[in-house]
């Protein structure tokens, strides 16, 4: 019997170790076709662009890559629970709150702008609103996609769900991919004098 349960110890698997990362970043959004295209995916879109083929990672709600020290990942949840991937992913490649960037659409920025901070409110958002609680702080760094406020008459959910137009789309492909790159190169200062100012 001893001998058996010796076996069975040996072939039985074993949690893969923690992979290292200098930064992790995340990219907030809906899974599914029928939110690809919409504002509220506009971090899926920026990470489109940041990370090549995502691979699931063990024991997490999340699919990510790592390149040269950066973690780049999405969760696999809905949006509002986000942070049931993040608050893991932080252990899992040993980064630090401080070191976690994550995109994601802002309503009141104009429509088109990227603007980039460290901690602060979440501001309804209910994706930050999950990443603050699963992390225990606010202190992280945010790259804010503006996709403007509704019209008179159109409900918050209604919008940040409905299509995002090119203006929207270019800024998540392009000024918010290069802040990330800048924030993990260059630090937060310079990022903001490069972006801020465009």
């Amino acid at each position: 019997m001893a001998r058996v349960c010796v076996m069975l110890g040996f072939f039985r698997r074993t949690p893969p170790p923690p992979l290292d990362a200098d930064w992790l970043v995340v990219g907030l959004g809906n899974p599914g076709d029928k939110y690809a295209g919409t504002r509220h995916n506009v971090g899926y879109m920026a990470l489109a662009q940041l990370a090549g083929n995502l691979a699931p990672v063990p024991g997490v709600k999340a699919l990510a890559q790592v390149r040269d020290g950066v973690a780049y990942a999405r969760s696999t949840t809905y949006m509002n629970t986000t942070g049931e991937a993040v608050g893991p992913l932080t252990a899992q490649f040993g980064v630090a709150p401080e070191r976690v960037i994550v995109i994601h659409d802002e309503l009141d920025l104009p429509a088109g702008t990227v603007r980039l901070k460290f901690s602060g409110n979440e501001n309804g958002h209910n994706g930050l609103k999950s990443i603050t609680e699963h992390l225990g702080t606010r202190d992280y760094l945010r790259v804010r996609v503006g996709i403007g406020r509704p019209p008179s008459g159109v409900a918050v959910p209604d919008w940040v769900l409905g299509p995002a137009g090119e203006e929207v789309r270019a800024a998540a492909t392009g000024d918010a991919v290069d802040a990330v790159r800048l924030l993990t190169s260059e630090g937060l200062q310079k990022a903001q004098n490069a972006i801020h100012a465009r």
